[in-house]
């Protein structure tokens, strides 16, 4: 069974940084789309950043293009979401979330294409 455990997430003032990390429990680290999604209460669980493993990022919401980006360390079975210039509407709870996909290319930002998800990491800008 897959399995997905982020971490980094914290409270941090508007301007700061931080970065999420999710470690996956894969044999192979290949063929997956990797995601970041984020939900602010009340609102729907929406793609922030994704790619496909070895690739270079293949989405971005326009929300965040700019400020956040998304990264791999293949060792390490972990994938990270690199974010700065942190706004107040930022605040979420931060999901890492993969999909089985044998073929290489763009990665899907609708939550439901994604049949592993991590508990989630809350991030709250001040």
């Amino acid at each position: 069974d897959v399995q997905l455990v982020e971490s980094g997430g914290d409270s941090v003032q508007a301007g700061g940084s931080l970065r999420l990390s999710c470690e996956i429990s894969l044999y192979t680290y290949s063929s997956y789309c990797m995601g970041w999604f984020r939900q602010a209460p009340g609102k729907e669980r929406v793609a922030v950043a994704a790619h496909y493993t070895g690739m270079a990022t293949t989405y971005v919401a326009d929300s965040v293009k700019g400020r956040f980006a998304i990264s791999e360390d293949s060792a390490k079975n972990t994938v990270y979401l690199q974010m700065n210039s942190l706004k107040p509407e930022d605040t979420a709870m931060y999901y890492c979330a993969a999909r089985r996909q044998s073929y290489s290319g763009s990665c899907s930002p609708v939550p439901i294409a994604y049949a592993y998800w991590g508990q989630g990491t809350q991030v709250t800008v001040s």
